[in-house]
């Protein structure tokens, strides 16, 4: 339980290994104020060096006035040379996800992290190993799984009974839990986890067992709509919640901290919980990343947590430190494989002093994982009375009876899985992502989440979870499975401080120069306009952006969506809202401001309902830890065209002309 990283908590390295927020709960002692000032300094002259040093007194008007990839990349080593640290990356992105530069596809449309390579897909492919494995002895070691690819199939029940007595749980279920409770530094002593369809799910399944009655707020930290924060309001408030939502400032999107801190204080002390406080850690479309203090806050003011930790990097948690923080509630996601398959599942983990606060509550999202392929060969050996052998085979012939319409199978390879939607950092929820069609999918038009894992269609030959109790109980294997998780297993190995590193720098050089471009012949207008934070030393690896035309008019992010994915870039968009606009930009409001109208509709005149309908459809950019130079620059040089009027307008003539959602031209 106790994190890696909590000696150094109150110390920023120059590398950056502890994420800056995590000083809010260091220990008061003499050397607090000047840690935090050599920290300042730091991150200022980051900030300072990067900005003066990127392409300096120079504006791109044309996409034939830009650096060639070579000698961008010689000037970015210049001015970032601890990026040429992380050759390891570049190692393991060549001979583990060669599909993609095989493919030329830059993958830039969701966050998360993968559990396989895709060299381990090549390797063990299921059907292979099924057809030449043979079947382990009960008195063999503990196994390593040769098919670790799996499907998953939804199960109807009790969340509280679930999480207090647990289920009949395969091998492959108890060995993935264990590699991702590891992978998180959460403890099974503290923590219970179920097994979810996806990030979405996970949010419903917690909002249909919190006991609002007795605790009736609901208080959300989000500057981005998001599908999976929609289906939990949406829960709660049907069960009477109040519900509340922190605000933005414009135009850097900081949480507004005086009117969050009137929410989440307690004015009279009173003996029961407030309600459920959901927090992010950060934005996964903007890339703010927000103080941790506000969760202590909200602790010390009687409030359940729940940390949203689908937008973190892949080894932030090394640094979180649980044992300070211990929130009721953490919901993670993993999506299968980088740049193939987004398909996957959410995990949602409850403090175990906490469930039994829950209400029994039978309902949808929870889910089995299934081997891909049958197992039943293990029969040729099997050592048990001819009853038992005449009960596995009667369940597998259930099986293939069985209308399998609810469930899901994956990976299923393919050359490109990206989606063309926008949830706002979330895909189609079918996915794992943004409304983009990824993540927590928020689709185009909600706000952009970022692809969440997702679940696609499992075929009926293959196994229903009681399949795998009948394996269980049939088959006296008393071992334990290893599950190799390649995907996991590399960013071990590659640690927090290089991975947090690598996306620094890469995100900030891409800021840099998409400022850097103007459309000529004007007043310098600026070809995009980015939301949320610029160059900073501890931004996430996200993104929000506009594209704009010479004449000042934004370019609707689902068409600039469309015409990266002919480029092969997969982006993705999304929706800002509850943003706030102080005295000072309250010019600004009626200009920036939109009302969403597509895809999302308005059921109420609820004044609250009414503002989050107010908001920015935004382009949305994810530098996963495989991102490289490359990615970057190949969307640089992608927006760079729009410098080009005729651009602009062939692009928009074609989309209006063809009205429909794919863009041919």
């Amino acid at each position: 339980m106790q994190s890696p990283c909590l000696e150094d908590a109150s110390v920023l390295c120059s590398s950056g290994c502890c994420p800056s927020p995590l000083l809010n709960f260091a220990e008061p002692h003499k050397k607090t104020a000047k840690t935090r000032s050599t920290a300042s300094t730091c991150r200022q002259n980051f900030a300072a060096t990067a900005t003066s040093s990127i392409f300096p007194n120079t504006k791109f008007t044309n996409p034939e006035s830009l650096p060639s990839l070579e000698e961008s990349y010689s000037d970015f080593t210049k001015v970032y040379p601890q990026y040429s640290e992380t050759h390891q990356v570049d190692q393991i992105r060549a001979d583990e996800y060669y599909h993609l530069s095989l493919a030329h596809h830059t993958c830039l449309d969701y966050i998360g992290i993968g559990l396989f390579s895709y060299s381990q897909l090549q390797k063990h492919d299921s059907r292979k190993q099924i057809l030449s494995s043979s079947p382990p002895l009960s008195n063999s070691p503990p196994q390593t799984s040769h098919f670790p690819f799996f499907s998953v199939s939804y199960k109807t029940g009790n969340l509280k009974t679930q999480l207090l007595h647990g289920g009949q749980e395969s091998e492959l279920e108890a060995a993935m839990k264990k590699k991702i409770m590891s992978f998180l530094n959460i403890s099974e002593t503290d923590y219970s986890m179920v097994f979810t369809a996806n990030r979405t799910s996970a949010f419903k399944l917690v909002a249909e067992s919190y006991p609002f009655r007795s605790s009736p707020k609901l208080l959300t930290v989000y500057d981005y709509e998001s599908e999976a924060v929609q289906t939990m309001i949406n829960c709660s408030g049907r069960k009477g919640a109040k519900v509340m939502s922190a605000e933005f400032s414009w135009p850097r999107l900081r949480i507004h901290s005086e009117k969050l801190k009137k929410m989440v204080i307690r004015k009279r002390k009173k003996k029961k919980k407030r309600g459920l406080f959901v927090f992010p850690l950060h934005s996964r479309v903007t890339g703010a990343r927000y103080p941790y203090l506000w969760m202590n806050i909200a602790q010390e003011n009687d409030w359940h947590i729940l940390i949203d930790a689908c937008g973190l990097g892949p080894k932030d948690m090394d640094c979180f430190g649980l044992s300070l923080i211990r929130p009721d509630f953490l919901v993670s996601s993993f999506y299968k494989i980088f740049g193939e398959n987004p398909s996957g599942f959410g995990c949602l983990f409850v403090k175990k002093s906490t469930v039994p606060l829950l209400n029994d509550s039978n309902s949808a999202g929870m889910v089995s994982l299934v081997p891909a392929k049958k197992l039943f060969w293990f029969l040729d050996e099997y050592s048990g009375t001819d009853t038992e052998l005449e009960q596995a085979s009667r369940v597998e012939l259930e099986v293939n009876e069985l209308d399998t319409s609810n469930s899901f199978s994956g990976p299923i390879p393919t050359s490109k899985m990206h989606s063309g939607k926008s949830d706002t950092g979330e895909t189609s929820e079918s996915q794992t992502g943004v409304t983009t069609s990824h993540s927590d999918s928020q689709t185009t038009g909600t706000a952009a989440e970022q692809k969440e894992p997702e679940t696609s269609e499992i075929a009926k030959s293959e196994k229903h979870p009681k399949v795998l109790q009948q394996e269980t109980t049939t088959t006296n294997m008393n071992k334990t499975m290893e599950v190799e998780c390649q995907g996991l297993d590399q960013v071990d190995s590659l640690g927090l401080t290089q991975i947090s590193n690598r996306g620094r720098c890469l995100i900030n050089w891409l800021v840099n120069a998409l400022m850097k471009l103007k459309h000529p012949n004007t007043e310098e207008i600026p070809v995009i306009r980015i939301y949320g934070p610029k160059v900073k030393f501890d931004r996430g690896p996200a993104l929000a952006f506009n594209v704009f035309d010479w004449k000042g008019e934004k370019v609707e992010a689902s068409l600039v969506q469309k015409l990266a994915d002919r480029s092969n870039i997969s982006l993705s968009y999304g929706f800002l809202h509850h943003i706030s606009f102080s005295d000072r930009y309250e010019h600004e409001k009626g200009t920036v401001l939109e009302t969403r109208t597509n895809e999302v509709k308005a059921t109420s005149t609820n004044k609250r309902q009414e503002k989050g309908n107010l908001g920015i459809t935004v382009v949305t950019v994810a530098l996963g830890f495989l991102a490289n130079f490359e990615d970057t620059y190949r969307l640089w040089a992608f927006i760079a065209q729009f410098t080009d009027a005729d651009f602009v307008e062939k692009a928009k003539w074609r989309y209006t002309a063809l009205n429909q959602k794919t863009v041919e031209v």
